[in-house]
């Protein structure tokens, strides 16, 4: 038996089988290269659903998360730290917003999102006035409430009584979305930049702007849900940012602490008290370890380094458009879709047996590579993967 079946076989007896795994297991990585435990080396496209920022072992990442474990590793949010503060600032002082409350993760900066919504409406109006609009094929996260945001039905089973107060219009249909928005009952509408899970589709400008438009003129929150498309993600700190919008509250995880798992919500001047003493808390929300590595992540978020994963991306688009087996590429900055004739769990599956690390999202191949991959080593995993999908695609 060789080492990954045995892993295997441990996985399968021991943790819950929630996964359904490709047969690979990393043990280890440096930048956008991983190795498996029988050696072999891959390049790195997925970076952990985009989670490490700037790769694997980070020498910047590491000192700073090493140094915060000799000095602090957990003091609850009874008390100030100093690690957290700074990460809030730096937020705070990058996008214009206010006040940030901090979490563990993208469902769970999305929770804070909906409740501040409702709580911001119930103070203002009272009751009956806390319905959120959220887009069809959008994904906020897997709690029971935030499956009840997403917009799609194939997650709307098995958990019942699923939470009320969503309304689902499609995305992109301006005169729909102005006709639910219209409904009295509503405060708020929720919006992904680029619907991520649901097949890294971006929305189109000009109906986030009509929408936003509508929602500030009436009173309702714009709640923008930034967990997979922040933090350098799309080419600009938070993706919102290249549709010409201020939202209200933003959401955001995944790639913000570089690894470790830690969410925020981010409110505006009209929101920032919203949430006072006692409405909303959490135990390791904020973890000086966590705040730590963030601040080494967004600090970095620079308009010099953000043009660089925009021309990355934009080498990405540039190649494979027009490629065998590609139908279209989609996305913006290091959040990209390809669209192929083939099933993408069989280009994924031989990726992995040529080295290279990929990920789907629907019907797509989708691929999140650290912000900071090597330019030659995007090139040969970009080489791979469209001659992978120009062979199955010819079979």
């Amino acid at each position: 038996m060789s080492k990954t079946q045995d892993f295997e076989k441990q996985d399968k007896e021991y943790i819950a089988n929630t996964y359904g795994r490709f047969n690979v297991c990393f043990e280890k990585g440096k930048g956008s290269l991983l190795w498996d435990v029988e050696g072999k080396e891959y390049i790195d496209l997925g970076s952990g659903i985009g989670v490490t920022a700037f790769g694997v072992d980070d020498d910047e990442w590491s000192k700073a998360v090493i140094e915060q474990t000799h000095a602090l590793n957990h003091i609850s949010n009874l008390y100030y730290s100093v690690p957290q503060i700074k990460l809030a600032e730096l937020l705070c002082k990058k996008t214009g917003m206010k006040k940030v409350f901090f979490c563990n993760s993208g469902a769970e900066s999305n929770e804070c999102s909906i409740k501040a919504a409702r709580k911001y409406s119930h103070d203002k109006y009272g009751e009956g006035r806390n319905v959120i609009v959220t887009l069809v094929n959008s994904f906020h996260g897997r709690t029971v409430t935030t499956l009840s945001a997403t917009g799609q039905d194939v997650f709307h089973q098995h958990f019942f009584p699923f939470t009320e107060g969503f309304i689902h219009t499609p995305a992109n249909d301006i005169d729909a979305a102005l006709k639910v928005l219209a409904n009295p009952a509503v405060c708020a509408i929720m919006m992904e930049p680029i619907q991520g899970e649901g097949g890294v589709m971006p929305l189109d400008k000009e109906f986030v702007q009509a929408v936003t438009k509508y929602a500030h003129e009436h009173d309702q929150l714009v709640l923008i849900d930034e967990v997979q498309t922040g933090n350098g993600r799309t080419g600009s700190l938070y993706a919102y940012e290249q549709f010409g919008i201020e939202p209200d509250i933003v959401s955001t995880a995944k790639g913000l602490a570089g690894g470790l798992p830690m969410g925020a919500t981010l409110f505006n001047e009209k929101t920032q008290y919203v949430l006072t003493a006692g409405a909303h808390a959490t135990t390791f929300g904020g973890n000086p370890i966590c705040a730590a590595a963030g601040c080494t992540i967004i600090e970095r978020l620079t308009p010099e380094f953000l043009a660089t994963v925009k021309a990355k991306g934009d080498y990405v688009k540039r190649v494979l458009e027009g490629k065998t087996g590609v139908v279209g590429v989609s996305g913006m900055g290091l959040m990209i879709g390809i669209e192929t004739t083939v099933d993408p769990k069989k280009v994924i599956a031989k990726c992995l047996e040529k080295g290279v690390v990929c990920l789907s999202a629907k019907n797509k191949v989708r691929l999140l590579p650290a912000l900071n991959i090597p330019q030659e080593q995007l090139e040969k995993a970009i080489t791979i993967l469209a001659d992978v999908i120009g062979e199955l695609a010819s079979e």
